[in-house]
């Protein structure tokens, strides 16, 4: 741990000398939350909170978002039903969550970062990754140090019942932190914060022990529609809902079969997540930067070409995504979304050099593809510029070879 994030021992010190030990943390939630707050900050975390286990409130808009379908195939959505709004069901005994935010920007992210992603969707050959993912697996990261929050919890309060969730169960977790004061409900559905924007991820830890209640914060969205302007599938049907089955990230990530053919001009040259809601948002001027190292950019996805990773085979794949959210997706997901890609960078009628290693490119993985990829393949090839030679070779100049990592 670097010293900037070494937890203030003196300060701790004091509380349990405030307090008078274990018992008095339980009578006394408010130096107990501070303390919390205090040790998240040294883990990494950027804000605490705590919420009360009823949401009954919630429950018909979760119902009628289900009723609807926006959750597509995603079908522990729909399998959980109810539980998602009432944790004492999903984790019976709880009283409390104590919710968490975690800001994802990697240290070394510049004031003028979203003009940087607008220009690099501007760049049709340029693999477009979203920026949460180009980093370590953040249910790795949180997870993590969720648990460690948890165990101190109960080193101070004496054994309780707890557990953690990051994005891993059915929890409503925008929900909860929006009643816990991390943020309001954004119109594209995403927490925002008035000093951190939406660029954070969120965790929960259920306990079974009362703990002081944090105020919710007030909406600042006021009459901005940018993130549902800005959408490039118009996912965001309506101010607070999602359709997930027009959302890119749903998509390229969730969505197992086939890229519905309507849709693939949108995605662009964005091959895993979309950040647009986001980068349209005004409030992500001030954004925060993380300040763990777990975030940095990894080299395969800091400046890569869509041909570059195109190339890899199964094996390169699986070793560039190593400890990343990406690996989830597998390869023959990660090939049908190059491929769509591929396509649009057709589509933005290259010179003819870049259109033709395009197409050998596309023409070389064909044979071995399986029938989701191969169709893809196909419809990116339909999407040629007709001044492409039809003779192109299969090996495309410059692109390593099946089995080769570009960089």
């Amino acid at each position: 741990m670097t010293a900037a994030l070494q937890l203030d021992t003196k300060a701790i010190t004091g509380a349990i000398t405030k307090a008078d030990g274990r018992a008095d943390f339980r009578a006394d939630g408010q130096v107990l939350l501070e303390r919390l707050r205090a040790h998240a900050k040294a883990l990494g975390f950027s804000q605490i909170g705590v919420a009360d286990v009823n949401l009954e409130a919630a429950e018909p808009g979760l119902l009628a978002w289900l009723h609807n379908g926006f959750h597509g195939e995603m079908a522990y959505m729909q399998a959980h039903g109810l539980r998602r709004a009432r944790p004492a069901e999903l984790v019976p005994g709880t009283v409390r969550v104590i919710t968490a935010r975690m800001d994802y920007l990697p240290r070394t992210t510049p004031g003028d970062w979203q003009a940087i992603e607008w220009e690099r969707l501007d760049e049709p050959a340029r693999a477009q990754v979203s920026l949460y993912a180009r980093g370590r697996d953040y249910h790795k990261v949180l997870r993590g140090r969720l648990q460690r929050l948890a165990e101190a919890l109960e080193g101070w309060v004496g054994p309780c019942g707890h557990r953690v969730f990051t994005d891993s169960a059915p929890v409503l977790e925008a929900e909860l932190a929006t009643r816990s004061g991390l943020g309001w409900r954004g119109k594209h559905t995403l927490v925002l914060d008035r000093e951190a924007g939406s660029t954070f991820f969120l965790g929960e830890i259920y306990v079974d022990f009362d703990l002081p209640l944090t105020e919710p914060a007030s909406a600042h969205c006021g009459s901005c529609t940018a993130c549902i302007d800005i959408c490039p599938t118009r996912a965001i049907v309506a101010p607070q809902q999602l359709d997930a089955r027009r959302c890119i990230s749903y998509l390229t990530i969730e969505h197992a079969g086939p890229i519905p053919v309507e849709l693939r001009p949108a995605l662009g040259n964005r091959i895993y997540g979309c950040d647009d809601c986001q980068l349209a948002c005004p409030w992500n001027r001030w954004a925060q930067r993380s300040p763990l190292p777990d975030f940095d950019v990894r080299a395969p996805f800091a400046d890569a070409t869509l041909l570059e990773l195109w190339a890899w085979d199964e094996a390169a794949f699986l070793r560039a995504t190593e400890g990343s959210a990406i690996r989830r997706i597998g390869h023959v997901r990660w090939r049908r979304n190059l491929a769509v890609a591929l396509g649009n960078a057709l589509r933005a009628r290259h010179d003819a050099d870049t259109a033709a290693r395009i197409v050998a490119a596309l023409r070389a993985r064909r044979h071995a593809a399986g029938e989701l990829v191969r169709e893809h393949i196909d419809w990116a090839l339909a999407q040629a510029a007709e001044d492409v030679p039809a003779h192109a070779g299969t090996q495309a100049p410059g692109v390593p070879p099946a089995g080769g990592a570009a960089r």
